[in-house]
This record gives structure tokens, sequence and C-alpha cells, in this order.
């Protein structure tokens, strides 16, 4: 009996101990040792000040129109600062699907003082309780938010960050004209150097991802349209954790989950997704969360290999390529 016993527990330990190396420490010593000045917390967002936290947490008061030279009329609180919407919340009914963290980096307008802009209908303003019971300002049904890095009036440094987050138009849709109401773009040709074919952009979000050749980098990942997958070394993978955020975020776009049938010789171990402090979902190879870069312009770029000493393209199996 006493043998059996024994022979249970150590099953037992050994299964624990697999499961906790799922996404263990130290996968890739290369990864994760580097923390430049302003780096972001270990939770992954650059927590407010007092200050901006203060700010945030103001009544909207009167709202107002503001023509922006990109966005062209946008939606502002009684003190300029402007109005967003989350792709993740729902307008009918009405709910948020920002909490936690994300709603620091995102704080919820609350309801109550706000009024309409003038020349806009006053029947889109509306409330929506929270979880915790605190009410938050609608307009067209879709939850309000600033942006904690917006510091001053007519800052719009949350424009489609993650892809999911926009400024509100007077009308309640999302200012930008290159939003999801705009149609979609034809498919991308197939990435040189051995990227497969029919890169679209998948159902859910994501587009394919596969391997490429470069003649200095060797066989390197590429997303659906053949743009070059990077990582960036201060993010973790245990715990997943990513350190770019706000402005990092809108030149390092998150690649969003792809499914393991549309990634072509990529690692199956550890192919896990991220849940970001922003709300979004970030995909991961081998717990390594990856991004694309705003510097690359067409397919077969490196343009952002070493930038910073910190961002490098990524190996089939999620390591670092840090040579040439």
């Amino acid at each position: 009996m006493g043998m059996k016993r024994g022979t249970t527990l150590a099953a037992v330990a050994m299964a624990v101990a697999l499961a906790a190396t799922a996404c263990g420490p130290a996968q890739d010593k290369a990864a994760g040792t580097a923390q430049p000045a302003g780096a972001a917390s270990s939770q992954g967002y650059d927590a407010p000040s007092d200050t901006a936290a203060a700010a945030a947490a103001a009544p909207a008061g009167p709202l107002a129109v503001a023509a922006d030279g990109k966005l062209g009329p946008i939606l502002t609180d009684s003190a300029g600062l402007t109005l967003y919407r989350f792709d993740k919340d729902t307008a009918q009914p009405p709910k948020s699907a920002c909490e936690g963290d994300c709603a620091k980096t995102w704080p919820v307008v609350p309801a109550g003082d706000a009024t309409a802009a003038e020349g806009t209908d006053p029947a889109l303003l509306g409330e929506v309780v929270r979880g915790d019971g605190s009410r938050q300002l609608t307009v067209a049904g879709w939850p309000v938010y600033r942006f904690s890095k917006d510091t001053k009036a007519g800052e719009t440094n949350g424009q489609g960050v993650g892809g999911t987050w926009f400024a509100f138009a007077p009308d309640g849709k999302k200012a930008a004209k290159a939003a999801a109401d705009a149609p979609a773009a034809p498919a991308a040709p197939a990435a040189p150097g051995g990227a497969a074919p029919g890169g679209a952009a998948q159902a859910g979000g994501g587009a394919a991802l596969s391997v490429a050749k470069d003649p200095k980098l060797g066989e390197h990942i590429v997303d659906g349209k053949g743009m070059t997958v990077y990582r960036f070394k201060p993010d973790t993978a245990w715990p997943m954790v990513s350190k770019c955020t706000g402005d990092c975020l809108a030149k390092w776009p998150a690649v969003p989950p792809v499914d393991k049938a549309d990634a072509r010789g990529i690692t199956e171990r550890n192919y896990l997704v991220l849940d970001r402090p922003d709300g979004d979902r970030q995909q991961t190879v081998d717990c390594w969360p990856v991004y694309t870069f705003t510097g690359d312009k067409k397919p077969g770029d490196v343009n952002g290999q070493g930038v910073g000493g910190t961002w490098y393209a990524v190996s089939p199996d999620g390591k670092l390529i840090t040579a040439p």
C-alpha cells in the first residue's frame, strides 16, 4: 500500500512539473534580459501618473466636436480630450469588455453630467452599468473611454491601437476612414522565399503564418502578407507579458491570433494566445508575443531587424534571430 501511494504521489508531482513548464522561465536566455529605461511595468502597461489618473476619471461635461487633420471631425470631452470606442465592446446591448488593467490604460468616461455636443443628436448619449456597479457614458450604445497617453487637448495617440481602438466620430461611428467600416483590402500575393500562398486574413481576424527564407537571416516567420514577424526582447514568456504598449504598439502591431491550421512550418509547442492589457489578443510562438513592423513596406523587408537592440526576426521555433 505504501509503495502504491508513493508511486501515485510521484506521478502527480511529475504532472504538475510538466504543466508548470508549459511556458516556463528562461526558455530563451537572449530574450527578456534587456530592460531599457522607460520600459513598461510588469503588468504590461504604463500606469498613468496620479495627475493623469485624476484627469482620466474626470466627468466628461459638455461634449464637443473637434476637427482633426487626419481623422476629420472627432468627439471630445469638455477639456478637449479625444473620446474612444473599443471594437471588443458591443452597442446592442451596450457592454464593456475593458476591465482591470485595460481600464487603467483606457479609463472609462463616467456618465452623469455629459451633454451632447452642439449640432449632434442628444439621443445618442446613454449609459451602461459596469461590472463594478459604476455607470459609463455611451455614444450610440458604444461605451466611451479616454486614453491614458493623451495628456492634452487634440491628441489622438490612441487611434488604431491594437487595431481595435478608434476615436469617436460625432455620430458614434469610428472616425477612421480606414477602420473596419472600410472595404476589405484584396488578398496579398504569396510571400517570397517559400511563404505559403493564400495569406489573406482569416475569419478570426488573424493571418496565416508561414516560413520564408532571407539570404542573411535564413528561415524566419512571416505573416499571411509575407511581412516579417518580430519579437521584442523586453517581453517575457513566463509569465507571458508584452512590454510593447501605446506608441510602441502603433509602430510594432501585435500579430492577431492565428489558428494552428493556418501556421505552416511553425512550432506548435506552446503555440498560445496572449490576452493583452488593452483588451486585445495576440499570437505567441513558444510563449513569446510576436509582432510586425510598420517600417516594413513590402514582403521580404526586414527593416525591423536589430532596431534598438531589442527587436529581432523570429525563427520557426520561436527563437530570436540575432545574427547577422
